[in-house]
């Protein structure tokens, strides 16, 4: 099996991402997907990537992730850190379609045939129009339309909860406090935001109880200060974790902060590679570890922290807020671990414009994701996928 095209599409309904598929001379494709950043992604496939790719004979995950590791650069989690793993994510494709074999077996599993999902309460629109994890990029809608969950649960949060319950969702994640520390550079919170953040809480918990798990996303956007103020005012409504309450990369004050509330802490979807994770093992700093697979460079990386995470007793919980290749790609990591945990989902995505994009998505149920069966991750472009671009070099 020998690498003769690598091609780059970027769809219009979604700007910020990117597939690579990888053609072979076998007739097999493989596919990859990045998230953010989506034209830095693609010049660096086709500037980088591809002229090593082409013409390669066989091509195994670990080689392939050595041959593109850069030498300037290597620490961080840019756009050349996205386009290699969208490339590792492909080539495991590729090599689940030409054994036969479904990604969570070539993984040495499954350990579970399915696994419990949680909804990120995001809207159709969210983060579609620049990198920004801003208000700005929210995609805020007029009015609440279906599956318009970040609109409702600011504005309406016990009729969404109940919603979400009778469906059989059991866990939501909500971030009502983003715009408090776009306020205050997350330095504080002023008694009035922090009220509000908390009636957005308390009426899910009014409405549902404490059987629905509440996960309160702060996305790395204040400081130890702030972040404590915010988990001792939530502690009584017993989050099942606070998300990214600090940068990741702030190891060190993230223990500290851990060691000073009674909530679990999540974090680590920018977080990246093994290196990046073990100082938060090393300080107990995290409780779930919720690593991006494409960002953290692609399954072969992802494998790893995994297993570094079980070392340290830690569960992994894969993030998934960006594409349907993700979520498919998490879903097979998480059911192939001991330690996986639960996987995110975006009801708002899943039910819009990601069927719009392929097909083969993983089977959900109330509450839970089905481990696919079929070859690879199991997930195919559709035919008819509007691009705005797509771009392939080739022998």
């Amino acid at each position: 099996m020998r690498i003769t095209a690598v091609e780059t599409v970027r769809p219009r309904i979604q700007s910020n991402l990117c597939f690579v598929r990888l053609h072979t001379d076998t007739g097999l494709t493989g596919l990859g997907e990045s998230f953010f950043g989506a034209p830095a992604v693609e010049a660096h496939i086709h500037e980088t990537v591809a002229p090593l790719l082409l013409g390669l004979e066989n091509p195994a995950p670990q080689q392939v992730a050595t041959l593109l590791t850069p030498y300037v650069g290597y620490q961080g989690g840019g756009a050349e850190l996205r386009g290699n793993g969208a490339v590792d994510i492909a080539l495991w494709d590729l090599i689940g379609q030409n054994t036969g074999l479904p990604l969570a077996r070539l993984l040495g599993g499954p350990v579970r045939d399915r696994i419990r999902t949680y909804n990120t309460c995001a809207g159709g629109r969210y983060i579609s129009t620049t990198t920004l994890q801003s208000s700005s990029n929210w995609g805020l809608p007029a009015d609440a339309g279906e599956y318009e969950d970040l609109y409702a649960f600011m504005n309406h949060p016990a009729r969404l909860a109940r919603e979400l319950w009778d469906e059989g969702t059991r866990g939501m994640k909500i971030w009502p406090f983003d715009q408090a520390a776009e306020e205050s550079n997350g330095t504080d919170i002023s008694p009035r935001a922090l009220a509000a953040g908390l009636d957005i809480v308390a009426a899910i918990r009014a409405e549902v109880g404490f059987e629905m798990d509440l996960m309160i996303e702060l996305h790395g956007l204040w400081t130890r200060t702030a972040a404590f103020k915010l988990a001792r005012a939530l502690a009584e409504f017993r989050p099942h974790w606070i998300e990214d309450p600090l940068r990741p990369d702030a190891a060190d004050a993230l223990g500290h902060l851990r060691a000073e509330i009674g909530i679990p802490i999540a974090t680590g979807e920018t977080c990246i590679g093994r290196r990046g994770f073990l100082p938060l093992f090393q300080r107990g700093a995290v409780d779930v570890a919720t690593l991006d697979i494409g960002w953290t460079g692609g399954v072969t990386e992802a494998v790893k922290i995994a297993s570094l995470a079980d070392a340290y007793s830690v569960p992994i919980a894969p993030h998934d807020c960006t594409g349907p290749v993700s979520l498919a790609v998490a879903t097979h990591v998480v059911c192939s671990q001991p330690n996986g945990l639960i996987q995110e989902t975006a009801r708002s995505f899943i039910r819009t414009w990601y069927g719009a994009l392929v097909d083969g998505l993983p089977e959900l149920v109330p509450g839970e994701v089905i481990l696919p069966t079929t070859p690879g991750h199991g997930v195919r472009l559709r035919d008819d996928l509007d691009a705005v671009s797509r771009l392939t070099d080739q022998l």
